[in-house]
């Protein structure tokens, strides 16, 4: 580890580094999402901590097809039955004042997990680096029962609303962000929107 890792930083890395240790490689076979999944459940790191320590990931745009975490705080919040305050998304195209993205947060783990092992099928190469992203579209996504599961995790983000600087995460890294327990909702408990969730994925 070099001199000068966040403490974040630390947690991606050693993961990572373990992972790799054990014979897995991020993201290319079933059994390595698997292990980097497994191991990142059992974190206890938070959003806010990952957005105040990870300067070097900041951005101050989305790439579509890359993965995102920030701080939202939504237009409409006051109407709204609940909402992530630190969405976990893959921007899948623009939009008026902002952009569409699926948000793995608004699944449970085991449909967040059978979800991304779908979106791998989108990637754009195979080599799961920092230049990696996922060929996304609705059209796409609306169109096999694969995805079906994107239903209740698509959602707008309105550029003015985003309250912090986007934090890229590398496809090497998916598997972890995706069960490191970032989520924050507002208005309701994750196992209220996640039953909600459910019952649209169907």
């Amino acid at each position: 580890m070099s001199i000068g890792k966040t403490m974040v930083s630390k947690v991606f890395d050693e993961l990572l580094a373990q992972g790799v240790r054990s014979g897995q490689i991020p993201a290319r076979t079933q059994q390595s999402r698997d292990w980097f999944r497994t191991a990142a459940k059992k974190t206890k790191v938070t959003a806010e901590k990952v957005i105040r320590s990870e300067k070097t990931r900041y951005k101050n745009r989305v790439i579509m097809g890359k993965m995102y975490l920030f701080n939202y705080d939504p237009k409409h919040k006051a109407t709204l039955p609940y909402y992530d305050r630190y969405p976990l998304i893959f921007p899948v195209q623009p939009a008026d004042g902002g952009f569409y993205g699926i948000n793995m947060h608004y699944l449970p783990h085991v449909l967040r997990a059978r979800l991304m092992d779908a979106l791998y099928s989108l990637s754009r190469d195979k080599r799961y680096d920092e230049k990696t992203r996922l060929k996304l579209s609705y059209s796409v996504l609306n169109s096999a029962a694969k995805y079906k599961a994107f239903k209740p995790t698509f959602k707008r983000y309105l550029t003015n609303h985003v309250r912090s600087r986007f934090i890229e995460i590398s496809s090497a890294e998916w598997d972890i962000a995706l069960m490191m327990p970032l989520q924050k909702f507002a208005k309701a408990s994750a196992s209220e929107v996640w039953r909600d969730s459910r019952k649209t994925a169907k």
